[in-house]
């Protein structure tokens, strides 16, 4: 397959303050995108690419670092370009970064109008409604009305089903990939301990680092080894490192002993090199607080009622965090209100990650749900 090559970020401010559901606003701010193919004669062949927790606008084709002249590939590459999947001889997609991110768009990085220094703890807790609002306010001035799909793994993917009940009008497609539509108990937890890893790091300046000149790296640290330790399968991390050491026999420490400690300690460095503390924060916050049904009593069904779009929503066997069950409440709750519904529950074995990974059998079931949406565009 071809790939996209070389592709360059676009940014788009936008002077008029975005109202937050936390009944908060943000003044001005700026968007920063990527687009791939071209957007056709009607523009109805826009799809939008919403990303996950530690991922950008940067979903497909490559960066090449002027300075290093390392190549950073985008983090859905296998999913969209030329030919694949998502294909962009088809489709003019778009990825999306999202407010509060590290990555370009404003966040708590950038400078606060109000104060002439960066946002830091006093950037505004953003929701992934928020997010959606954003990302119309850009397709309007991108000028699509309408989305012929708007797709994205894990907390992607509630970006994806917000669309969906927020703007109906505006999507024809919803494709929903190891996802929830809402965060367990468990997931909560998970997310707060990796917050309480970075709050208490004595770096963290209660959210003030920058003007310190310090990053609460080792909060940092924690916080993504425990998040890896959950998109990762028990198989999966079994076949991979089983009990291995790492220097073939016991320490008698507290260092590195087992294969299993030097990896995740590589992730959580290599992490804290690129993340924002501030922004993993945001994001959590995120991911815990999305609930559409909660305003309807809990009810999925009616808080889905309202939707238009046809569905196409996956899930993995071995996915822990973000189980097939939850997939299928989200199926049932559309089968209810008889929307066309596509399910694919994929026997892989590599976890929560199993959607950003090569799985013939997962790829097949994207790409054949996509050509009908090429082919529904034909006929159109």
């Amino acid at each position: 397959m071809k790939s996209l090559g070389i592709v360059t970020p676009q940014s788009m401010h936008f002077a008029e303050p975005l109202p937050l559901q936390s009944g908060a606003s943000l003044a001005g701010y700026t968007l920063v995108y990527e687009t791939y193919g071209e957007l056709n004669a009607d523009r109805s062949n826009a799809v939008l690419v919403c990303h996950a927790l530690n991922a950008s606008h940067h979903v497909a084709g490559t960066y090449v670092d002027a300075h290093t002249g390392k190549k950073q590939i985008g983090w859905w590459d296998n999913m969209v370009g030329p030919g694949k999947p998502v294909d962009t001889d088809k489709f003019f997609v778009i990825g999306v970064n999202n407010l509060g991110s590290c990555f370009g768009s404003t966040g708590p990085m950038h400078t606060n109008p109000a104060t002439g220094k960066p946002y830091g703890p006093d950037f505004p807790v953003v929701t992934v409604e928020d997010w959606v609002h954003a990302q119309a306010r850009l397709a309007d001035e991108l000028g699509i009305k309408q989305f012929a799909a708007v797709m994205g793994g894990s907390l992607g993917g509630m970006q994806a089903l917000s669309w969906s009940m927020m703007y109906p009008e505006r999507i024809r497609h919803c494709v929903v990939i190891a996802s929830t539509p809402k965060l367990s108990a468990q997931n909560i937890a998970f997310n707060d301990v990796a917050r309480q890893a970075i709050l208490t790091d004595p770096q963290f300046h209660g959210g003030d680092f920058y003007s310190h000149g310090v990053v609460p790296k080792n909060g940092l640290r924690v916080a993504r080894m425990l998040g890896h330790i959950t998109y990762l399968s028990d198989d999966d991390m079994a076949e991979k490192f089983g009990r291995d050491l790492r220097e073939g026999k016991y320490q008698f420490g507290f260092g590195i002993d087992f294969e299993i400690e030097s990896y995740l300690r590589y992730q959580g460095d290599k992490f804290s090199e690129y993340f924002d503390a501030n922004t993993y924060l945001l994001i959590t916050k995120a991911l815990d607080y999305f609930d559409p049904a909660k305003e309807f009593g809990g009810d999925l069904t009616k808080a889905l009622s309202e939707t238009r779009a046809q569905f196409f929503v996956a899930s993995f066997t071995t996915d822990w965090r973000f189980s097939p069950e939850r997939s299928r409440e989200i199926v049932q709750a559309l089968v209810n209100n008889k929307r066309r519904v596509t399910y694919a529950e994929i026997d892989a074995p590599h976890g929560h990650d199993a959607f950003l990974l090569e799985d013939s059998r997962y790829m097949n079931a994207v790409r054949a749900y996509y050509e009908r949406i090429s082919n529904d565009l034909e006929v159109a």
